[in-house]
């Protein structure tokens, strides 16, 4: 299971990526542009990097099911993942909270 100060390192890491622009830059994939530092693209980047959690923690799964992974390496996995997703559905949560409150506001 991930411990807070794995947490707290990525936190840090994200906060060293969006306050350097030069690292941000670097740590982009080629064809991003600078417009994609908006809501839209952090959130593509989040869920696309759920994405490939969970397709390794698959990888892990299927490699103890073959006899050939490290049982501590899977859980871990699993564990991350299920760190992730639940991060992700906290986003999703607030934006629909912030999106039922736009709604109830008097025109």
């Amino acid at each position: 299971m991930p411990t807070p100060l794995a947490a707290a390192g990525a936190y840090a890491n994200i906060a060293r990526l969006t306050s350097d622009p030069a690292l941000a830059r670097a740590a982009k994939p080629e064809g991003i542009g600078a417009a994609d530092t908006s809501f839209a693209g952090v959130l593509k980047d989040a869920l696309n990097a759920v994405n490939e959690a969970g397709q390794k923690s698959d990888a892990q799964a299927r490699a103890m099911v073959s006899g050939k992974g490290n049982m501590v390496n899977a859980v871990t996995a699993v564990a991350e993942t299920e760190v992730a997703i639940d991060a992700i559905v906290a986003v999703r949560d607030r934006v629909i909270a912030a999106y039922e409150d736009i709604m109830k506001m008097p025109i």
